[in-house]
């Protein structure tokens, strides 16, 4: 019977929280690297607590809200990659966009991928990579295949209990706990073994290490696992300053500017897009508070000394350092995603030749990756931020190093390339950039049921696409409407959340995988480079890739009609 079946959300935390386990026990600095975070973040709510009269978090609602898990994954077969999609069905997740990593400039990538989440407030998703292997000329591409060919990474077990929840429409828990653990013991596990050593030397002396890790190792294997940060630039420093990377003083400068930000930009906004359990509501209940003026100092001095604790000591752990740059916007643009990341670990690795011999060997593939997530952006928002982005990574090449030598020059520069964004949500919801969630407040209802509304708003009528002056223009419609909204919501009768952004931004991952490798991309090898289309994923998937704009898009338009309807303000069919 249905009622029998495991639910597949909770299924999927499990899954999750099991997959952490395993990876803090193959990676202790990933282990560490929570801790930091959960230190920072810790940090960043006691300063909340000043910041706004009302605000508390329970130690729960902060381990869930630090719990959010992505990670990453790279799949060598097509048929591999079809089973991993029939997996993550069983946890409810589904692919959301395609990206083409061989199409991104200087920093492409022999792989095409999607990323499975659930369609609704995502808490956990995987980046998952398929090599094309048609990338290679004939020769390479045919040794690839062939190593690709000797292993079985879906046990027959795995099958069977993905089969069986496809026919019985869910699995038992004991099934669903079985099926986890294949998920850790086999499909995500790193072994420390792989085959023909000769093939992954020379991938890797040609530029394709990514190549290289996905066609010799025995299973797919977490590259990372990354948890989320209340706020990134405070992160990043904490991390530097733990591995031995930062001294004292400069990381307390560097906290001082980080914390000197945060306080500025933690609005009621920032709190409704980082802590979940906070709704319009809750919100409002909260009042501001004026920081006292000791607040950054006595926050980055109880912070400095809690990461001198010994349990923090990770220069003592096997490390490459840490990334020099954050991936993404600069802190005070709330779009999309920023990301960093300790760099790629080198690990042992015991290799099989197809003569018999064996060879200990070593590889880098696996790192530590954080982000902070903001709001979606609209097309026209994407539009401006890749725009800028190009205007920061152009001012960047004319100063390498810069980020390590003058740090607030740095932040300057990218600032000043972002200078066209607005830098709050009602901004950039007024200029059409990024997608929102409206809601009727209590005060609105109350307003509506009295009557008030249109006499309040002089000239309002019911919007439909014609009372633009522009009969069928839903642009125009569309701008007319979210005006009128934001004049509701600055009178207090409409609640606006922006949508968070649950996907990935390609370049940002580029620039990841560059850094964790030491190689910033290469060239195709085949005789003429191939093109490579979402049909093409969606085929070798057997199913339809969802466009996340599309999703964001109809979350709005949903949440719209909603609050004219509540509000007694739709227009009449």
């Amino acid at each position: 019977m249905k009622s029998s079946h495991a639910d597949p959300i909770e299924m999927q935390h499990r899954l999750f929280a099991e997959l952490s386990r395993m990876f803090g026990q193959e990676v202790p600095l990933y282990d560490k690297s929570l801790l930091v975070n959960r230190v920072v973040n810790e940090s960043i709510v006691a300063l909340l607590g000043q910041l706004w009269r009302g605000f508390t978090v329970t130690a729960e609602q902060l381990a869930k809200t630090s719990g959010e898990r992505h990670g990453a994954i790279r799949l060598g077969r097509p048929d591999e990659y079809r089973w991993i999609g029939r997996f993550f069905a069983q946890f409810a997740m589904e692919p959301h966009a395609f990206y083409d990593m061989t199409n991104v400039g200087a920093k492409s990538q022999p792989i095409i991928a999607t990323a499975f989440r659930s369609r609704l407030n995502p808490e956990h998703r995987v980046f998952t990579s398929l090599l094309m292997t048609d990338y290679f000329d004939a020769a390479t591409r045919a040794r690839i295949e062939a190593t690709l060919a000797t292993r079985q990474v879906f046990s027959a077990e795995a099958q069977r209990l993905i089969e069986q929840g496809e026919r019985d429409g869910g699995l038992n828990w004991d099934d669903a706990s079985a099926l986890i653990r294949e998920a850790t013991e086999r499909i995500f596990k790193w072994t420390g073994r792989a085959r023909d050593h000769a093939l992954f030397q020379e991938l890797g002396k040609a530029g394709f290490k990514i190549a290289a890790d996905i066609a010799c190792f025995e299973s797919h294997h977490l590259n990372h696992l990354t948890p989320n940060t209340l706020w990134m630039d405070l992160y990043t420093s904490a991390m530097k300053f733990c591995l031995g990377e930062m001294g004292e003083a400069v990381f307390r400068m560097h906290a001082t500017i980080a914390l000197g930000h945060f306080a500025v930009q933690a609005d009621r906004d920032y709190l409704r897009l980082h802590f979940k359990h906070l709704d319009a509501t809750e919100l409002a209940k909260l009042s501001p508070a004026e920081l006292p003026a000791d607040a950054v100092a006595v926050s980055v001095a109880a912070l400095a000394q809690r990461l001198k604790q010994d349990d923090l000591n990770l220069s003592r752990h096997k490390h490459s350092g840490f990334k020099d740059s954050t991936e993404g916007p600069p802190t005070n643009v709330p779009v999309l995603l920023r990301q960093d990341s300790y760099k790629a670990l080198t690990e042992p690795v015991q290799f099989s030749n197809t003569d018999g011999t064996t060879v200990n060997a070593t590889h880098t593939a696996r790192f530590g990756e954080i982000e902070q997530r903001f709001y979606a952006t609209t097309a026209k928002g994407r539009e401006l931020y890749d725009r800028c982005f190009a205007a920061a990574d152009a001012a960047k090449e004319k100063h390498p190093g810069l980020a390590k030598k003058d740090f607030v020059a740095y932040e300057k520069l990218a600032a000043e390339a972002f200078a066209p964004f607005p830098r709050t949500l009602i901004e950039l919801v007024e200029q059409g950039l990024v997608f929102a969630r409206f809601s009727a407040t209590e005060s609105g209802r109350a307003a509506a049921k009295r009557g008030e509304l249109r006499t309040r708003l002089r000239g309002w009528s019911p919007l439909s696409p014609a009372a633009t002056g522009v009969a069928g223009d839903s642009d125009a419609h569309l701008k007319a409407e979210t005006n009128r909204l934001l004049a509701l919501a600055r009178n207090g009768y409409v609640a606006i959340e922006g949508l968070r952004y649950e996907d990935f931004l390609p370049v940002s991952a580029a620039g990841i995988f560059a850094s964790n490798l030491s190689q910033y991309g290469t060239q195709s090898t085949a005789h003429a480079k191939p093109t490579y289309t979402q049909a093409q994923l969606e085929e070798i998937l057997g199913r339809k890739i969802i466009e996340p704009n599309k999703s964001y898009a109809a979350l709005e338009a949903e949440s719209r009609a909603e609050t004219l309807r509540e509000l007694g303000l739709a227009a009449e069919n």
